[in-house]
């Protein structure tokens, strides 16, 4: 028997690796819906989200049984080899974990990054950087606020998939005072370098929004770097942006560069009915 590569929880181990056929998960006489997609078998195990997994598939680094996987196939946990990487991946044995970040600025939301000096797993203490965390929605190194780390695929999925439109608040300051006419274009939406943008609903923090530096808006969709993007195509420079509420759970008095676990009836929060 040959050794195979496991990969848990940030770390690397050998294993006796059996040697197994491939699962026939097409075949007319197995009901393949009883198995989990390719890309939510590697959000369960922690490893990532469920759209960095189909993400993973789609640039060709996931195999299932020695052969490249395809976005969509179904997989048996119990007997097909998974590999990232040429990394093996086993199922999910954490624990589940959901914590609730302020994320100070100057910090990546990310795993790994050559490129950035600090991540927000930094803010860590040791006994939750066992855990394989990720994102479930990210801020951009400029922004600082709430941000949600756990490693429970489906919530993460959930929190970020578009169509579930998980309104998320934010408090902006501007670099000029919004003009009249672009509060309705704001709202309206507009198209920047070929993506269409636009804010939800937007308010001053105090007063009225026009002629505020000061703002308060709403987003039901997260496209990269969206807020800094549409304000700048109307001309304005944000200061500041900080992320403070996700669907019902606000940060309150959560301190800079501070977290804390979340308990079921606050993850509840997030989706708000």
């Amino acid at each position: 028997m040959g050794k195979g590569l496991c990969l848990t929880n940030a770390r690397i181990r050998h294993l006796k690796q059996p040697q197994l056929h491939m699962s026939r998960l097409n075949s007319k006489n197995q009901d393949t819906q009883n198995f989990p997609k390719l890309q939510k078998f590697l959000a369960d195990s922690g490893l990532c989200s469920r759209r960095k997994g189909e993400e993973w598939i789609l640039d060709g680094i996931v195999s299932v049984n020695g052969e490249t996987a395809q976005l969509g196939c179904r997989i048996n946990p119990d007997k097909d080899v998974v590999k990232v990487n040429g990394k093996r991946v086993q199922a999910h044995t954490q624990s589940s974990l959901t914590l609730m970040v302020n994320k100070p600025k100057g910090f990546m939301c990310s795993n790994e990054d050559e490129y950035a000096e600090r991540l927000i797993f930094d803010l860590l203490e040791r006994k939750h950087k066992s855990f394989r965390l990720f994102c479930a929605g990210r801020l951009d190194v400029e922004s600082e606020g709430l941000v949600i780390l756990t490693n429970d695929g489906s919530l993460a999925h959930r929190l970020t998939h578009p169509s579930n439109e998980v309104k998320k608040r934010y408090q902006v300051e501007l670099n000029i005072p919004l003009a009249g006419e672009h509060l309705p274009l704001l709202i309206k939406g507009t198209t920047v370098e070929d993506e269409f943008l636009r804010i939800d609903d937007l308010r001053a923090r105090n007063g009225k929004p026009i002629g505020n530096l000061r703002l308060e808006l709403s987003l039901g969709h997260g496209k990269k770097r969206e807020i800094r993007r549409i304000f700048q195509h109307f001309g304005y420079r944000i200061k500041k942006l900080r992320r403070v509420a996700i669907g019902g759970l606000s940060l309150h008095k959560l301190p800079l560069g501070q977290y804390r676990e979340l308990e079921k009836k606050e993850i509840d929060l997030l989706f708000p009915k």
